[in-house]
């Protein structure tokens, strides 16, 4: 399996204004903060950048398999991002694959925790995404030296907050499904 992430995928969308970035900003800091207390305005834009990175789905599913599929299966993306027994072929390799590990725990947990609920072979459990996303998250704050000791301490927080976090994405999830019975028949 290669653990790589696309070519493609790997440019910074920080560096690029989404065009929902105001919108998801708005909305991840009504929940984090309105309405969980959570006032930590470097967790609540790298969630709403989250959200923006993946409202395409080609970012949920940059780790690609060597067939060039993308690998879906939380088990697979572990394997992935293992530098020693796994498919990692760096620890630059395993920081990167476990923070997209961690991302996309909290959002499939977050934003779809219906889907570890649906009885299907290959879906993690909700309990299986939690444990991933935290580990994962808490093994990225650990690369904390050179070009990574500036973020180390925001992952460390969203591993500790994780549970927090997930919370705060489903009101998200609760409060974007609220505007759109706000919006005209035609246009849902």
């Amino acid at each position: 399996m290669r653990s790589e992430p696309n070519p493609a995928s790997q440019s910074d969308s920080r560096q690029n204004s989404h065009p929902l970035t105001a919108f998801f900003q708005q909305a991840v800091r009504n929940s984090y903060e309105g309405r969980l207390g959570l006032h930590d305005p470097e967790v609540t834009d790298y969630v709403a950048r989250l959200l923006c990175d993946f409202s395409r789905s080609d970012k949920l599913y940059e780790l690609r398999d060597t067939f060039g599929r993308p690998v879906a299966e939380l088990e697979q993306m572990m394997a992935a991002a293992d530098p020693v027994h796994g498919s990692a072929s760096s620890f630059d390799t395993e920081r990167r694959v476990r923070k997209h590990i961690g991302d996309y725990a909290l959002f499939v947990a977050g934003m779809y925790p219906e889907s570890s609920r649906q009885h299907r072979r290959y879906r993690a459990s909700f309990p299986d995404l939690v444990h991933a996303g935290k580990e994962s998250y808490y093994i990225v704050s650990q690369f904390n030296l050179f070009e990574y000791e500036k973020e180390a301490a925001l992952f460390g927080r969203l591993s500790d907050w994780f549970e927090r976090c997930i919370l705060g994405l489903t009101l998200v999830r609760e409060e974007l499904g609220n505007r759109r019975k706000m919006l005209p028949p035609a246009v849902q």
